[in-house]
């Protein structure tokens, strides 16, 4: 590639899914090629992930163009023989509409800034911006609870809520706590690990500890909602297709004043006897017509795991 004077201005992107990206790049990067000569960037590829140097104006623009692309790729609107003719998408107009498109949906983390996936997450944000209570239901990989956390994170930092708190049922594939080895704690904290993961993907651990020890942010099992009034909070309760229906009540009437509520499940990941109903799905629907609450149904094509993720669950689903 053609060397350019590079400042100090530098983007990054991360390709989740490899497969697109020697169409992207084209042959011998052919298509990055043209996007130096066109912007006077440098461009550096390694694995998955792709900087661009350069003055900032010009990064910006290529960081656009390439994430434009990419997206078009993935969502089948381009095809690998358009992607040289695409470039030329970089003008003024499509690249401040991609911008004013980004913005809309940027959640801001303290150490990272995220963004739907696909036309279902991004429904699944709107749906948190303007509602105090949504059910997002779908299969796994899918974002319900990374982008459930994340938005959490962005209101804590914003200062729109006082406090953070994540639950989830403590029962998972046929194993029930009193048969697990250690205190309370130990037995439960297995349970409470994928949302520990995701939060600690977007606060700086030392604070989160710090917000932990000050009540300020929590990861309870369930049963440790029932009294409580939880005002100017963000709950969050995951794996929500193994609450019973007094459970899921219980939790739903835990809303307080100038809080917010998300319930996440899968319901064809169900663990409980096969004679009791998830009470997640009984009470989408006997609160499927209170126009305030949100209902986002997310499937297989939302994916953002590994792509044979996608595959095994059309083929359990068939």
């Amino acid at each position: 590639m053609s060397p350019v004077n590079i400042s100090s201005h530098q983007k990054q992107l991360e390709f989740e899914d490899n497969q697109f990206l020697s169409s992207l790049f084209g042959y011998h990067d052919k298509n990055l090629k043209v996007l130096e000569n066109k912007f006077k960037v440098k461009l550096y590829t390694r694995g998955n992930l792709l900087s661009i140097k350069g003055n900032r104006d010009p990064v910006e623009k290529a960081y656009f163009i390439i994430q434009g692309l990419y997206q078009k790729l993935k969502n089948n609107d381009i095809s690998a023989e358009e992607i040289e003719n695409n470039i030329d998408l970089a003008k003024p107009t499509y690249i401040k509409e991609q911008i004013e498109q980004d913005q809309k949906f940027q959640i801001n983390t303290k150490l990272k800034t995220i963004y739907p996936k696909t036309k279902n997450q991004e429904l699944f944000l709107k749906e948190m911006r303007s509602k105090d209570v949504v059910f997002a239901v779908g299969p796994a990989g899918t974002g319900k609870t990374y982008l459930a956390v994340a938005y959490a994170v962005s209101l804590f930092v914003e200062g729109k809520i006082n406090r953070l708190i994540l639950s989830r049922p403590a029962v998972e594939a046929g194993e029930r706590l009193g048969f697990l080895p250690g205190d309370m704690k130990e037995k439960i904290d297995p349970y409470l690990r994928p949302l520990y993961d995701a939060l600690y993907e977007m606060m700086p651990g030392e604070e989160i500890d710090r917000k932990m020890v000050n009540n300020l942010i929590e990861i309870a099992p369930l049963a440790f909602m029932r009294g409580r009034t939880l005002n100017k909070s963000f709950i969050i309760l995951d794996e929500a297709q193994n609450t019973l229906s007094t459970q899921m009540k219980m939790f739903l009437t835990r809303l307080g004043q100038n809080s917010k509520m998300v319930i996440t499940g899968d319901l064809s990941q169900k663990d409980l006897p096969d004679n009791a109903k998830s009470g997640m799905q009984d009470a989408m629907e006997k609160l499927e017509k209170v126009k305030d609450i949100g209902f986002v149904h997310l499937n297989s094509s939302d994916v953002c795991r590994h792509t044979l993720v996608e595959k095994i669950i059309n083929a359990y689903d068939k």
